[in-house]
Order: C-alpha cells, then structure tokens, then sequence
C-alpha cells in the first residue's frame, strides 16, 4: 500500500489558486459543473455546492461569448458567500478568442484547460494554441493540457499510424493510438515551455473511457514526464457503472503512484445530485489510506444471523449522524476525520471488529441476548440496551470526539 505521498511519484508543483497540485501535496478532488455558465446564478450556486461537498478545485465550461461574460460575475457571487474554492475555464475551438475578447474572464480564472485536439486544426492549431498560453502567461496562471481521445488530434494520430504501418515491426493499433494521446500531450507541453511558460504551471491529463486503456495512457505518461498529472476516466457512464470502472482504472494508477489530482466523471440521473461525483473521489482516496476527509463506518453486510434489521438502521443513522455533524466537528476537532466507527450485527465478528475500531457496538443477531457492548479504543465501556442504543450511541460518540479532540 502506498503509505504516504513522499513515496509517490514526484512531479512538479503547482498552484491552483490557493490549491497545491503535485510535488508532496496531497492528491486533490475536483468537479465540473454542469449548468449553463452563461447563467451565473445557477453556476455559482452549483459550484458552491460542490465546493461544499469537498471540491477543491471547479471547472466551469465557457463556450461562447455570454459564458466568458458571466465568469467574473460568478467569481463576485462565490465572494460573498465566502466561497474560494479555485475556478478553471474550460476552453475548447474559440478559447483564444473569448479569452482575448474577455480580459475579466482570464482574470477571474484561476487555470486554464486546453485541449490540444480541438483548440484549432491545421495551419491555425500553433497560433491559437499560442494565444491562449501568451494570456496564460500575461495573467500568471497555470494550465492543463487535457487530451481526450474523442477529440485527438487526427493529424498526429494519422501520421503516427502511416509510420507504423511502414515499420519493420509494426505493433497494434491501440498502442499507436495510445503513443498518440501521450504525445499530444508531451508534444503540447513542450510547445507551451518554449513558449515561456515554466513546468510548475503546467497540468496534463490524458482522458479515455476504458479501464485498461487509461492505464496504459497514464503509465507512459508517467514514465516521459515530471508534470503534474489530472486523473480521470472520461464518460465513465451511469450509477454503478461509472463509479465502478472509475474506481478501478484510478486505483490502480493512485497505487502505483500515478495522480495528482482526480475528477470522477459520472453521468447524473435527470436532475441527478452533481455532487455524487465528489463524494466517489472522496471515498476513492479514503479507502486507499491517500486521504481523510470523513470518519469511517465499517458495518456488517447481514446474513442469515442478523435476520433483524436493527443493525442496518443503526449503521445508517450513525453515517447520516456523522454527515450532518462532520461540518462543526471539521471546524472544532481537526483530526476527527481519520476516526472509524463499527456497526456490527452479531456476535460473529461483531466484537473483534468493534475493538479496531476507534468507536464499535455489536448488535444482538438472531436468538442472542438483546444487549449490544460498546467498545472505545480496542475496551468494552458499557453494554447498552432498551428501545434508545441509537440515541445512546451518538451521545458516546460525542463525548469520545470531544474528549479525544477537545483541545486539538
């Protein structure tokens, strides 16, 4: 297991904002809204959602001149509400030209994400890719060089085919087509150096849609640069779906000591909750010992000795417990977030599980006494009973998070 972030992959650091990307910076979670950026108050009330969720970081899609007008407008409503969490502009065909015709929007910004597939073709890609990292650099801010292989620049893919197709040993298509998304991306990088911008203002993240594939990408990546990288499986879908393959692909490349940042593209329900997509990040890092954000509950999954469902109510007004109480424990007992909690439904594993646990009871299964021990710091304190053990048990975990953190 990938203990610590000093025995990660180093790469260079960058600043987002008041957010650290790399070097020995903890990974960082971040969002994309999915509103109409030309209506600043729908964008900026998401995006403080999703910055109250956790997002460190919030792109925000800016299409067309009315979106590019809106920004600074957004950037003034999020003030107010006291909302600071870094904006990054997401620039595809005329970012050159909204930002040029914008200058308040460059400002108001915080990054800048091109993709090179897409930020112009032919004999106009080197000059428009060009004007957006001279703005980049005239307003100091950092970009990301974000490729998609459902928008790789054709060009390079095409070339790079004709070149394997002629070689002595030509290898598989997918490989080429991997080689080309890390060179759009390596290719871009080293256009935006010799263009002034230095390595510590610079993102990359190469995005596909299969588990595997990204992998592969990410690895070479990986191995040919030192740039901060942006992890994400691009369309990864609907549900379990999405969450599942995302999990998958990002896990293996977070334990080889790939990834900086991460962002959890997930398709929402129609007027789905946007904020699922942090939450899943979250949990991502949380349950690979790379991040603390909330306590965790380890419950049991039932069989046929928890016939009640006692312990499945319980495990679930804990966890609601913990979300709605986390924003004032976060404020006034910092450290709280690495706490794990228990809830455990017989006397199976019940009480081994509850004493590894900061905080644990185990629940009476089917035909055992109706008592439920209470185990703090690996002892039993109390065996609890009666018709209130939820109530009963909050009030244990309030004392046990004042006492322990109290003078944090």
């Amino acid at each position: 297991m990938v203990e610590s972030r000093s025995q990660r992959r180093k790469t260079h650091l960058v600043r987002v904002g008041d957010v650290a990307i790399g070097g020995d910076a903890p990974i960082v979670v971040q969002s994309m809204t999915n509103t109409d950026t030309a209506d600043a108050q729908k964008t900026a009330e998401q995006v403080a959602a999703l910055a109250q969720a956790g997002s460190e970081i919030v792109r925000i899609t800016v299409d067309r001149p009315e979106s590019a007008a809106a920004v600074p407008r957004i950037r003034e409503m999020l003030e107010k509400q006291g909302v600071n969490v870094p904006l990054v502009g997401d620039f595809h065909y005329n970012g050159h030209k909204l930002l040029s015709d914008y200058p308040e929007c460059a400002k108001a910004l915080d990054k800048l994400r091109i993709n090179p597939g897409n930020v112009g073709f032919r004999d106009k890609r080197d000059r428009q890719f060009s004007e957006i990292i001279e703005i980049a650099l005239n307003y100091d801010k950092p970009v990301r060089i974000g490729v998609n292989w459902g928008s790789l620049d054709q060009e390079l893919l095409t070339k790079l085919m004709d070149e394997n197709a002629e070689a002595e040993v030509p290898v598989s298509a997918k490989e080429v087509l991997h080689e080309a998304i890390v060179q759009s991306a390596l290719l871009s990088a080293e256009r935006a150096e010799v263009l002034g911008m230095e390595p510590n203002k610079i993102i990359l993240s190469a995005k596909v849609s299969a588990v595997q594939d990204l992998v592969s990408v990410y690895q070479k990546l990986s191995d040919r640069s030192s740039y901060a990288l942006h992890l994400g499986l691009t369309e990864a879908g609907m549900g379990i779906k999405g969450i599942v393959s995302s999990t998958a692909g990002l896990s293996i490349l977070l334990q080889q000591g790939i990834g900086d940042t991460i962002r959890i593209s997930l398709t929402p329900k129609p007027g789905g909750d946007r904020t699922e997509e942090v939450r899943v990040a979250q949990e991502i890092l949380q349950s690979m010992d790379l991040r603390a954000f909330i306590p965790v509950v380890t419950a049991c999954p039932g069989c046929g000795r928890t016939t009640s469902t006692v312990f499945q109510e319980l495990a679930s007004e804990i966890e609601g417990h913990i979300s709605t109480r986390m924003p004032y424990w976060k404020q006034h007992f910092p450290g709280v977030e690495k706490l794990n909690f228990a809830v455990m439904g017989c006397i199976v594993n019940g009480p081994g599980e509850s004493k590894h646990a900061d905080i644990g009871i185990s629940l009476p299964g089917t035909g055992e006494s109706p008592a439920a021990p209470v185990f703090i710091d690996g002892k039993k304190v109390t065996t609890l009973r009666g018709d209130n053990i939820a109530g009963e048990f909050k009030d244990i975990i309030e004392d046990y998070i004042s006492d322990r953190f109290g003078n944090a």
